[in-house]
């Protein structure tokens, strides 16, 4: 079966934001069992790992003789191959696949830029200058999908892997508060939570955390 690598110990602390989230749902939408090698942040600087990922993070992706990184790869390799994640209609497949590209190249950086600018730069003497500008980059895109929803349930008809790639970018900004400001966003996201492939992959996530800090 299928194998993904994963942290052994999580710095989300079991919040479901660690990127292998994203194929763990991605194989509980479409029925698919995998398998799961934990490892450790050392670990993943070494030549074992790094053969399968150049960049050293993970998840990476085993099937057979096929290696895959990147969660956009790997999540379109599997909703490709199993039905569930993307339409049978070829146009509405290539609008899915572009809500993929959307989640990650247009949302994702400047969330990112946001969370890392939180985490990590709270002591510099910029901090609260840049802030509101990050922030206000992030509103920007959140005002753009927000008009794009226009109330309906999802991105381009029925769920898809567009939508699972668009909620778990989304899922970052949790601790931000900027989700409250956009009710129909915040109400998307809870959707796609509330599917229960996404529980089913939340709780195995979880469980990696709860074992690790002994919980």
């Amino acid at each position: 079966m299928p194998i993904i690598t994963a942290f052994e110990s999580s710095p989300d602390r079991g919040r479901g934001q660690a990127r292998d989230m994203r194929v763990r749902w991605a194989f509980e939408e479409v029925g698919q069992t995998y398998d799961v090698r934990l490892i450790s942040f050392k670990a993943m600087k070494e030549p074992a790992h790094l053969a399968l990922h150049p960049f050293g993070q993970i998840p990476t992706f085993e099937d057979g003789d096929l290696t895959l990184f990147e969660t956009g790869a790997i999540v379109l390799h599997i909703a490709e191959r199993h039905d569930g994640l993307l339409p049978k209609d070829a146009n509405a497949r290539a609008r899915a696949i572009a809500w993929m590209f959307a989640a990650l190249n247009t949302l994702e950086p400047p969330i990112v830029e946001l969370g890392m600018a939180m985490l990590f730069e709270r002591d510099k003497s910029w901090y609260e200058e840049r802030l509101p500008v990050l922030k206000d980059r992030v509103r920007v895109r959140l005002g753009e999908l927000s008009r794009r929803l226009g109330g309906v349930d999802w991105l381009d008809g029925a769920f898809s892997a567009g939508d699972l790639m668009m909620v778990t970018v989304l899922r970052r900004l949790n601790a931000t508060g900027l989700l409250d400001e956009y009710p129909d966003i915040a109400a998307y996201v809870a959707r796609g939570e509330a599917r229960p492939a996404f529980r089913r992959a939340f709780d195995a996530q979880l469980a990696v955390f709860t074992a690790a800090s002994g919980s």
